[in-house]
C-alpha cells in the first residue's frame, strides 16, 4: 500500500512539475488556470495539450504548449526557425474562424521556457486517436488508449475536414499545405477541426479564377518541424515543386486511408533519400490496385483512388467530396444539421426534432452524448422548441446511466421543471415521470418533479388533469409514501370535489382505485372510504367508481374492510346508492353481489366470534363450578374434621387418655408460631414433665369389685324398675351438650352412649358399642332429657333445638377407673371407654326369681308398661318402655355400626378390661343375641 502511496505520489509530483516548467511564466497562465496533460498534437506532435479553465468565467478550455526543451538539441538558428514556423501557424490560426477550424480563445504567448496559446476544449488530435501516443503523458489516458471511432464518426469527420478544406480553398483561397491525421483535432464535442497552419500557402492571384500558389522546394537539411510531413504530402510537392488545391486533396485521401487502416499511412518515406521514396511512390499510385484499398469501404473506395491519383486535375475538389454519397449517411446529415442548427429557423428546428426520435437509436451513445446531447440543451433557452426538444432529451436519458443522467442531463431540466407554459412541457413530463422517478435523485424529485404533478392536478386544464389522473397509477409505487399520503392524494381528493368535469371525477375515482394498493389499510379506512360519502354525484359512473374503490379494499388482501366498518359505514352507503333509479340492470346487480359479499363476511366473522365467546363461556362455567366443588369439599373436609373435634371434646377429657400428647403438640405448634415469654417457657416445660410423667407410669386396671349375690328371695320386678328410675332422676348429671349447627341436629333422646348426628345417611348410621353388637334398647340406668315424641335420633339440618342428654347413674352402679387402650382409637385424640354395664347388672342381675302368676298378671295390668324388649332385627317397630313420653325408635339403622365416625376400619376393636360375674355375661348374652 504504502508503495502505491509512494508511486502516486511521484507521478502526480512529476505531472505537476512538468506543468509548472511548462507554463511557468507564460502570460497564459495570469488569465487561464493550467489542468492536467491530456494529449498531443500539431506538426510532428510537438504540442502538448492541456485541459484548462479560464479564472474569469470558469469556461472550460484547451491549452496547447510547445515547450522549448524539445528543440534544445538544435543550433539557435534552427531553433529560431522552429519557434517562426510554429508561431506562424498558430497565428494564421488565430485569423480564420471556420466551425470547421480550430477555435482560438487566446493568442500565442511566448515566455522564456515555452510558447502557449488557448483554444475551445478538446479531446485529442486524430493521430492520438489511431494510435500514435507520442509526447503523451505517462501512463497513457484510459479514454485515449480505449477510443473507437464509430462509422458514422469516421464518415462525418472526414465530411467535416472535406468542408474544412472547401472553406479554405473557395473563400480564403488558401492551400494547407500538411494535412495529417497529426493536424486534425477532435474537440470534446468529438468533432474535427484542422489546426497547424504552418506551411498554408496564401494564392498569388485571389482574384483569377485559376490560382496560383507559390511552393518551396523541399530542404532534407532543415529540421523536421520545419518541414511538413512526407507521408501525407503529394507527389508534387517533391518532384515538380509545385502545390495547388489538389495537392490538399491528396492529402485528404492519404487521411482517409490512414483512417480506414488504424493510422497506417498509404506508403511509408524514407526521409534521408526522399526523391527516390517519392519516385517509387509515383509508380505505385499509378498502378495502385483494389486489393490494397480493401479496408475501405466500398462505397468510397472510388473517391479515394481518385484522391491520390498522381494527376493533380483528376481529383476531385473539397467542394466534390462533400457531396459524395458516402456521406449521404442518415447519422452523418444528422449530426451536419446539428452542427448548421443556428442557421435554422423554428419551423425548420421543429420538423427536425419531430423526425429525431427516429433516428437516434441508430447512433452510437457516445455520439449522442457528445454530439447532440449539447445541441438539444442549447434550445432550452427557446420556450418555443421546448416542446420538441424535451422528447428527444429524455429518450436519450432513458439510454444513460443514472450517474450521466444525473451529470449531463438533470442540470439543464432542472430549469424546465419550473416551466409552467406551454402546457404541453407539462404533459411531456407526466408521460414520462417513471423515468424522472427512477433516476432523479430523493431530494429532486420532492423539490422538482412532485411539485410539478401537483401543478397538473391544480391546472385550470380539464385535458392536463385527465392525463395526470389517467399517469399517476403507472408510477404511484415510485412515489414515497408520505409525499402520497399528505400531498398527492388529498389533490385528487380535491380534484374529484371541486371539479364540474364528469370525466375528471370519474376518473379522480378510477386513480384512487388504481393506488388503493399502494396505501395502508387504516388509512383507506379512515381517509379514503370516508371520503366517497362526501361526493355529491349520483351519475351511473361515479357510483361505479364508488363501488369499485369499495370492491377493491373489500377484496384486497393487505387491506380489507373490519366487519365494524361494514355494518356501521359501508353497508349503510351502499345500500341506498344501489337503488338510484339512474342505475341499469347490470349496475344493480354489481352493486347488489358487492352486498351480499359483504353481508356473507359480516356474517362469518360475527358468528364465529359469538361462537368463540360462547365456547370461552361454557368453560368458564365448567371451571366455576369445578372450583365451588372443590371449595365445597374442602370447607366439607375442614367442617367435618371441626364435628369430630367438636364431638370427641363433648365426651369429656376423662375417655381421653392420650390428652397430653395433643396438649404437647398444640403447645409446641404454639411455639413455633410465636415467640415466648420466660414464664410461658417454664409453665411449657412444667407440663412436658407431667406428660413425661404419665407416658411412662403403667397402664392403669379397672378395680374389681366383688359384688355380693343379694338374698334369694322373691323379688318384685315393677318395683324394683320404679325404684332404678326414680335413683337415676335424682341423680342426674348433665352432659356438654352439642351445638347445633348446619350439619349436626338435634338429639332429643338417647338410649345408651352419644347422642350426636353427621352429614351421612340416616339409613345408615348405626351405633355399635365396645362389643359390636347393635344397641336398640334403653334401660333403666339412663334418663332421657325432655323432648318431644316425634323427634328422632338423627333428624334433618332444620331438626328444632338440642336436647339435653341427663346420664344418671345407678345408686348400685359401680366405679371404673379409665382404661387405657391405645389400640382402640387409630390417628385420633380421643378414645371412648367402655361403657359402664353396672345398671344392666343390677336390672339382669344373677338372680332370677321365679315369678307368679299374680305378679305377672299385676304387669300386664300395668297400662304404660306394654313391651319391655322388641324382638331383635324387626326394622320401624317402636318400644313404649317408659312411657308415653319416653320413645325409642326401634330403626334397625340404630347403632353404631354404620356412622363414619365409628366405623369398624377406623376403630382397633378395644380391649375390654371389665370384669363382671358370669350372671351378668350370661344375661347380656341373653340379651342381645
Amino acid at each position: 500500500m504504502e508503495s502505491m502511496l509512494n508511486k502516486l505520489k511521484s507521478t502526480v509530483t512529476k505531472v505537476t512539475a512538468d506543468v509548472t516548467s511548462a507554463v511557468m511564466g507564460n502570460p497564459v497562465t495570469r488569465e487561464f488556470d493550467v489542468g492536467r496533460h491530456i494529449a498531443s498534437g500539431g506538426n510532428g506532435l510537438a504540442w502538448k495539450i492541456f485541459d484548462g479553465t479560464k479564472k474569469s468565467t470558469k469556461q472550460e478550455v484547451a491549452v496547447f504548449v510547445f515547450d522549448k526543451k524539445l528543440i534544445d538539441k538544435y543550433q539557435k538558428f534552427e531553433k529560431d526557425q522552429i519557434i517562426d514556423s510554429l508561431k506562424r501557424g498558430v497565428q494564421q490560426l488565430t485569423r480564420l474562424r471556420h466551425p470547421r477550424l480550430l477555435t482560438v480563445q487566446h493568442p500565442l504567448e511566448e515566455s522564456r521556457d515555452c510558447l502557449a496559446f488557448c483554444t475551445e476544449p478538446v479531446f485529442a488530435s486524430l493521430a492520438n486517436v489511431l494510435g500514435c501516443w507520442d509526447n503523451l503523458p505517462s501512463p497513457l489516458p484510459p479514454d485515449i488508449k480505449e477510443y473507437k471511432l464509430y462509422d458514422v464518426e469516421m464518415k462525418y469527420g472526414l465530411l467535416q475536414v472535406s468542408e474544412g478544406l472547401s472553406f479554405l480553398h473557395s473563400s480564403v483561397k488558401m492551400v494547407h499545405g500538411n494535412i495529417t491525421s497529426e493536424n486534425i483535432i477532435l474537440n470534446k464535442s468529438g468533432a474535427w477541426k484542422i489546426m497547424g497552419f504552418d506551411f498554408c500557402t496564401q494564392s498569388t492571384n485571389p482574384s483569377e479564377q485559376e490560382l496560383k500558389f507559390p511552393c518551396k522546394e523541399w530542404d532534407p537539411n532543415l529540421p523536421s518541424l520545419c518541414l511538413p510531413n512526407p507521408e501525407y504530402l503529394a507527389p508534387e510537392y517533391i518532384l515538380s515543386v509545385s502545390c495547388e488545391t489538389a495537392s490538399d486533396m491528396y492529402s485528404l485521401g492519404a487521411v482517409m486511408y490512414s483512417v480506414f487502416n488504424k493510422g497506417k499511412p498509404i506508403f511509408e518515406v524514407n526521409k534521408q533519400d526522399i526523391y527516390k521514396s517519392f519516385s517509387r511512390q509515383l509508380d505505385q499510385l499509378s498502378r495502385l490496385s483494389s486489393s490494397a484499398l480493401q479496408n475501405i469501404p466500398e462505397e468510397v473506395r472510388e473517391h479515394i483512388k481518385l484522391l491520390l491519383n498522381v494527376a493533380p486535375t483528376v481529383r476531385p475538389d473539397a467542394d466534390q467530396m462533400t457531396k459524395i454519397p458516402f456521406f449521404d449517411d442518415v447519422g452523418a446529415m444528422t449530426l451536419q444539421y446539428f452542427d448548421s442548427l443556428f442557421q435554422r429557423d423554428n419551423l425548420q428546428k421543429s420538423q427536425f426534432f419531430k423526425g429525431l426520435p427516429k433516428v437516434l437509436p441508430k447512433l452510437p451513445k457516445r455520439v449522442i452524448i457528445q454530439r447532440i446531447l449539447p445541441s438539444l440543451t442549447s434550445e432550452f433557452v427557446n420556450p418555443d422548441m421546448v416542446p420538441f426538444v424535451l422528447p428527444n432529451v429524455l429518450l436519450i436519458a432513458e439510454e444513460c446511466t443514472k450517474e450521466e443522467y444525473i451529470k449531463l442531463i438533470l442540470p439543464d431540466l432542472a430549469p424546465v421543471f419550473k416551466q409552467q407554459e406551454p402546457i404541453q412541457i407539462l404533459l411531456i413530463f407526466l408521460q414520462k415521470m417513471d423515468l424522472l422517478l427512477t433516476k432523479t435523485p430523493p431530494d429532486e424529485i420532492k423539490n422538482s418533479v412532485l411539485p410539478m404533478v401537483y401543478r397538473a392536478l391544480e391546472a385550470p386544464s380539464i385535458q392536463i388533469q385527465e392525463l395526470c389522473l389517467n399517469i399517476i397509477p403507472t408510477f404511484a409505487n415510485l412515489i414515497d409514501y408520505p409525499s402520497m399520503k399528505n400531498a398527492l392524494i388529498p389533490r385528487i381528493k380535491n380534484a374529484c370535489l371541486q371539479t364540474s368535469s364528469l370525466a375528471v371525477r370519474v376518473n379522480s375515482l378510477v386513480c384512487l382505485g388504481k393506488i388503493l394498493e399502494y396505501l395502508d389499510k387504516w388509512f383507506v379506512l379512515d381517509d379514503i372510504l370516508p371520503f366517497l360519502q362526501q361526493i355529491p354525484s349520483k351519475e351511473p359512473a361515479v357510483l361505479m367508481g364508488i363501488l369499485g374503490i369499495y370492491k377493491c379494499t373489500f377484496t384486497h388482501k393487505k387491506l380489507g374492510i373490519t366487519k365494524e366498518q361494514l355494518a356501521g359505514k359501508v353497508l349503510p352507503h351502499l345500500i341506498p346508492l344501489s337503488i338510484e333509479n339512474n342505475l341499469n340492470l347490470n349496475q344493480f346487480n354489481s352493486f347488489i353481489c358487492v352486498i351480499k359479499d359483504m353481508l356473507n363476511r359480516l356474517e362469518a366473522e360475527h358468528k364465529t366470534k359469538l361462537e368463540q365467546l360462547h365456547v370461552m363461556q361454557e368453560q368458564q362455567k365448567t371451571l366455576d363450578i369445578t372450583n365451588q366443588m372443590n371449595v365445597s369439599e374442602e370447607a366439607k373436609s375442614s367442617s367435618t374434621g371441626n364435628q369430630i373435634d367438636k364431638v370427641f371434646n363433648s365426651i369429656g377429657t376423662d375417655l381421653l387418655p392420650s390428652g397430653s400428647d395433643i396438649k404437647e403438640n398444640e403447645l409446641s405448634s404454639k411455639q413455633r408460631k410465636t415467640s415466648l415469654t420466660l414464664e410461658e417457657k417454664q409453665k411449657l416445660a412444667k407440663e412436658q414433665e407431667q406428660a413425661q410423667k404419665l407416658k411412662t407410669q403403667p397402664p392403669l386396671k379397672p378395680q374389681t369389685h366383688t359384688i355380693t349375690p343379694p338374698v334369694k328371695q322373691a323379688k318384685d320386678l315393677t318395683e324394683t324398675l320404679i325404684d332404678n328410675m326414680s335413683s337415676l332422676t335424682s341423680h342426674s348429671i348433665s352432659k356438654p351438650k352439642v351445638a347445633s349447627s348446619g350439619s349436626f341436629s338435634s338429639v332429643p333422646s338417647m338410649g345408651i352412649g352419644m347422642g350426636f348426628s353427621s352429614p351421612v345417611d340416616s339409613t345408615k348410621r348405626n351405633i355399635t358399642n365396645g362389643l359390636n353388637t347393635t344397641i336398640g334398647l334403653q334401660t333403666s340406668g339412663f334418663s332421657m332429657g325432655a323432648g318431644t315424641t316425634s323427634q328422632n335420633f338423627f333428624s334433618s339440618p332444620s331438626g328444632t333445638g338440642t336436647a339435653k342428654v341427663n346420664i344418671v347413674p345407678a345408686p348400685n352402679m359401680p366405679n371404673y377407673s379409665p382404661v387405657s387402650a391405645t389400640s382402640a382409637v387409630s390417628q385420633l385424640t380421643q378414645q371412648n371407654r367402655p361403657a359402664d354395664m353396672s345398671s344392666l347388672d343390677n336390672l339382669f342381675g344373677p338372680q332370677k326369681p321365679k315369678v307368679s302368676m299374680n305378679q305377672l298378671a299385676q304387669q300386664k295390668s300395668t297400662p304404660w308398661v306394654n313391651q319391655f324388649v322388641p324382638p331383635q332385627g324387626s326394622p320401624g317397630t317402636t318400644s313404649s318402655v317408659l312411657g308415653p313420653q319416653m320413645n325409642i325408635v326401634g330403626q334397625p339403622g340404630f347403632g353404631m355400626q354404620g356412622n363414619p365416625f365409628f366405623n369398624p376400619q377406623n376403630f382397633a376393636q378395644p380391649t375390654n378390661t371389665m370384669t363382671s360375674s358370669s350372671s351378668a355375661s350370661n344375661d347380656l348374652k341373653d340379651l342381645f343375641g
